[in-house]
């Protein structure tokens, strides 16, 4: 059976909206939940105590929780609040890069997920990540189905989880893109990317969408969609498709694929909601299928 998880949330949103996401996601049907901050540490309207508040929450309405930590640690503050989620012992923890496997095999912390930017390419590396107490990965985004399962052949003892829904983590960069845009210092970005529910999108010359900026993360204009995939993610050993936040009709995005992979409603019928939903972005999936990533969702 494929079960749904829900990814860290990638943007700034306000306290309250982000509160309220969380709460209509306790009665939601999601299995997992991953919670914590990704992607800069300066978005802090929302504390460590504050997401074990929330991971304490979710938890008694019936969730998994783990707490994630960030994918590009760049300052002792950061390396600081790093460690403090690895040393909590009340949720397992998503490794966001190479520092936290650090920390967590130093502490002995089992069980952890191998988060989609630690690099695993190949059967090889996931068994060495493995020793380190991985009991799920989430694969690389541009990583292909057929590859998928080669990596991990079901059965096995690590779970797969992939992305099935949102923009796609394309990049991270010690800069911060939002605050050039807008002709500010990183230090002093008076926290603009709060502005974008969805990252700042990019067109090409021709005014075709093409990327997303999201502060320190660069992200496809395009969302990825594996709607249709349900066959080809089974036969991969898929065990959690991973839906990334968005800004508006999300529980409506849970609900079409719990009424897919939980409930059996047909999924042409789902993905032609599902596009009828003014989202932020067309859907693709070139990448599950061995195509260039921005190949139109089938």
């Amino acid at each position: 059976m494929i079960e749904l998880s829900v990814g860290p949330l990638l943007y700034w949103w306000p306290r309250e909206a982000l509160l309220n996401f969380y709460a209509d996601l306790a009665d939601a049907p999601v299995h997992s939940i991953v919670l914590g901050e990704l992607v800069c540490s300066r978005r802090n309207e929302i504390r460590f105590d504050d997401w074990l508040a929330i991971a304490r929450e979710l938890r008694a309405a019936g969730k998994e929780v783990r707490l994630a930590t960030m994918a590009l640690v760049m300052s002792e503050a950061e390396l600081r609040t790093l460690r403090r989620v690895c040393e909590q012992d009340e949720f397992p923890v998503e490794a966001g890069d190479a520092a936290a496997l650090q920390v967590l095999s130093r502490l002995g912390r089992r069980p952890l997920t191998l988060g989609p930017h630690i690099n695993i390419y190949n059967a090889a590396a996931l068994a060495e990540h493995a020793v380190l107490g991985a009991d799920r990965w989430v694969a690389p985004v541009e990583l292909s189905l057929d590859a998928v399962g080669r990596i991990n052949p079901a059965p096995s003892a690590i779970q797969t989880e992939v992305w099935g829904f949102g923009r796609l983590p394309l990049a991270f960069s010690a800069r911060c893109f939002t605050a050039r845009h807008h002709r500010l210092q990183k230090d002093d970005c008076q926290f603009r990317c709060r502005d974008d529910a969805d990252g700042l999108l990019l067109k090409t010359g021709e005014g075709e969408d093409f990327l997303a900026l999201n502060g320190i993360q660069t992200q496809s204009a395009a969302l990825q969609c594996l709607l249709g995939h349900g066959a080809a993610l089974r036969e991969a050993g898929v065990g959690l498709l991973r839906l990334s936040p968005c800004g508006a009709h999300f529980g409506r995005v849970v609900e079409l694929f719990d009424a897919v992979f939980a409930r059996g409603t047909d999924a042409a019928d789902a993905l032609a909601e599902l596009r009828a939903l003014p989202l932020s972005g067309r859907l693709v999936d070139g990448f599950a299928r061995r195509e260039a990533g921005l190949k139109e969702a089938a």
